[in-house]
């Protein structure tokens, strides 16, 4: 192995995709087998950056790969009723790559990164409860019959906010209009939608007062469609949304909104976001009342070695009511650039 190689493997072994790509960019004719690694390199940088508006693309350049499905089926889709949902569908896949997104950025030693990947797993964690029972993750193509009587209405008995009545409505409405309009759904108001089905989820009807964490705004008056399945299966919906709640309001996602970018101060420490961690960590391991923090009481054990996180994978499959662990998408891009450069990692 000569040293490019040599170079190239190490770098590849790091997940330096973006040094990987810049090496095989300066040969302004390259030949077809190093034009294949160096658009392979810059797809594992784009995914790895999160720039989810671009995984359709990317899946399809690259339909040949193993890996494409896996990727499509971590996208939000580009209009409004395309037939695969993506993200929409299941939240599962694209959990399974931040999960590895955050690991491989600890690898990197990259702390900001780390952070602004923890906040993203929070976004949608509320979703990610709500899919198990609404059988998708808040498709707008399919809110309209999940969902029903004061969803989305001004009615004075609905505890939602007007943000969240916004949300509620758009929500119902998002996949019926024009490309634009649902490109500002995504952009705007999808993010808020798992708190505003969080509400519905907290019902008093379920849980009475003091035998749960208090996470938030919950409903007196809930609605029949919330109240479908056993009191065991909402008692369960509970526990997971009040769970996801706990980590959106906690240190590790706190420690993002006091990291600006480009202002040249606030990137955190590792010292801090290990700090962060623990506090979140003993924030949402803490025993209830009730006893009755699924965190706790999970019927398996999600083993996750090395975890740039320790315990973030247990988290996300106690939210989602199932094992979810990093993924290996972006690591098998990685490994389809040196199968085309020829060189091991």
């Amino acid at each position: 192995m000569d040293v490019e190689s040599t170079v190239v493997s190490g770098l590849l072994r790091g997940h330096w995709y973006d040094a990987v790509a810049a090496l095989l960019s300066e040969n302004p004719a390259p030949p077809s087998q190093l034009r294949r690694a160096r658009d392979l390199a810059v797809a594992g940088k784009r995914v790895l950056d999160l720039d989810a508006e671009d995984f359709g693309d990317i899946a399809k350049d690259f339909r040949d790969r193993p890996w494409a499905k896996k990727l499509s089926s971590a996208c939000f889709p580009l209009e409004p009723r395309d037939s695969e949902r993506g993200a929409l569908g299941s939240l599962i896949p694209l959990y399974e790559l931040m999960l590895e997104v955050l690991n491989l950025r600890s690898r990197r030693h990259e702390p900001l990164q780390i952070v602004v990947t923890a906040h993203l797993i929070g976004e949608y964690l509320p979703q990610l409860a709500w899919e198990r029972v609404l059988g998708h993750a808040g498709d707008p193509l399919l809110m309209p019959e999940s969902v029903g009587e004061r969803w989305g209405a001004d009615d004075p008995d609905c505890p939602h906010g007007s943000a969240q009545r916004t949300t509620a409505r758009r929500a119902l409405n998002a996949c019926n209009g024009d490309l634009p309009g649902y490109t500002a759904y995504l952009d705007r108001f999808h993010s808020r939608l798992g708190p505003t089905l969080a509400v519905c989820a907290m019902n008093h009807a379920t849980i009475g007062a003091g035998e749960r964490p208090d996470v938030g705004d919950t409903c007196p008056n809930p609605c029949r469609w919330a109240l479908r399945g056993t009191m065991t299966q909402r008692k369960d919906l509970d526990a997971r949304v009040r769970l996801a709640l706990l980590y959106r309001d906690s240190a590790i996602v706190a420690l993002r909104h006091h990291a600006p970018v480009g202002h040249f101060f606030g990137v955190p420490s590792v010292g801090e976001i290990s700090e962060a961690w623990l506090r979140t960590w003993e924030r949402v391991a803490q025993e209830w009342p009730d006893e009755s923090n699924p965190l706790l009481h999970a019927p398996w054990e999600v083993s996750a070695a090395d975890e740039a996180l320790p315990g973030m994978s247990a988290l996300v499959s106690a939210v989602a009511g199932q094992p979810v662990v990093a993924g290996r998408l972006i690591r098998d891009i990685g490994a389809d650039v040196a199968d085309s450069l020829g060189v091991a990692i």
